[in-house]
């Protein structure tokens, strides 16, 4: 195993998403005329978003509690060749909001950004305040690309990659600080689309996604300590899927373990079952995730563990799926 090189792996080092998406949303807007930055009741008095509404009030809007007024804004703006970028609560952004998601920015293509925040179950409010749907709706719905950035750093890279992708994107990103998964200052290739290989394995590939992708570097190195090559996959872009790496990884290592904090039904599991299964490639596969039910009501971080998504989870699964 190369050791991965450029991965953090300090539990200590960590970077809030949900605020750094915002701040580089609006230094976008000063350097891009075409940008717009929509929130629905998330403006602090005194805040960079409140000072940036009285500089920009065509362009940085606070629309209260309406995120679907805030999403067929958005259409509109993107109608008159403006870049909008809109931001709430994950669960209030794809359910709530699904019509107009469905109806005004996909059917018409508009590349309108909508950040669901809180993704998975991060905001440790219970149902009401999960998102375990996104990857299967975004997925299912023609125009839509779906990215679930690993950590802060990541998001910056596909904030300015966005810029001049051409079709809507669903961004997901957590609830706060949120362990950096690559060194901060490494210059990494990023891609929407194109996965990142963060380590080949020989025994088993770890498909991850948005949280579960530093959970599952944490798990091959300890399963490093045990003689296992242990290969992991930052599956960042859910739609569209990186076939190529996963019929890769699948030919190489045989068996295929996914991590997301998702509904294993519908999600990324599920998108990589397909994948192999239409190239034909024989490999097993094992899905980690939450199982198909509503969550019960904790922390992120009694959560995890709960369903088996944190390192010491997720290199038990390993182990016990090699040993059958």
């Amino acid at each position: 195993m190369g050791g991965f090189t450029f991965c953090c792996g300090d539990m200590g080092a960590s970077m809030e998403a949900k605020g750094t998406v915002t701040n580089e949303i609006l230094e976008m807007i000063e350097d891009d005329k075409r940008v717009c930055y929509i929130n629905a009741d998330g403006t602090g008095a005194g805040g960079k978003v409140h000072a940036a509404i009285k500089k920009y009030p065509d362009r940085v809007l606070d629309v209260g509690i309406q995120e679907m007024n805030m999403v067929t804004i958005a259409a509109g703006l993107a109608k008159k060749g403006y870049m909008p970028y809109v931001q709430t609560f994950g669960p209030f952004l794809c359910v709530r909001a699904l019509d107009q998601i469905h109806n005004d920015i996909a059917y018409n293509d508009f590349p309108v950004r909508l950040i669901g925040t809180h993704a998975g179950i991060s905001s440790g409010y219970g149902p009401t305040h999960n998102t375990i749907i996104e990857f299967g709706v975004m997925n299912s719905i023609p125009n839509m690309t779906m990215v679930a950035p690993c950590d802060a750093i990541q998001c910056r890279k596909l904030l300015r990659k966005s810029l001049d992708y051409p079709q809507p994107i669903y961004i997901r990103i957590p609830r706060g600080e949120e362990p950096l998964v690559y060194e901060e200052g490494y210059d990494y290739d990023y891609e929407i689309g194109k996965a990142i290989e963060i380590e080949e394995g020989k025994d088993l590939t770890i498909i991850a996604t948005g949280m579960g992708v530093f959970q599952s570097v944490q798990a091959a190195r300890k399963l490093e300590d045990k003689g296992l090559n242990i290969g992991v996959i930052d599956m960042h872009t859910i739609k569209p899927i990186d076939k190529e790496a996963i019929i890769k990884a699948a030919q190489k290592t045989k068996n295929i373990i996914t991590v997301e904090d998702h509904n294993i039904l519908g999600g990324l599991g599920s998108i990589v079952a397909d994948v192999l299964m239409e190239a034909g490639v024989p490999a097993r596969l094992k899905k980690i995730g939450i199982p198909d039910t509503f969550v019960e009501y904790g922390y992120p971080e009694e959560l995890y563990p709960y369903y088996g998504m944190d390192a010491d989870g997720i290199a038990k699964t390993v182990l016990e799926f090699l040993n059958q």
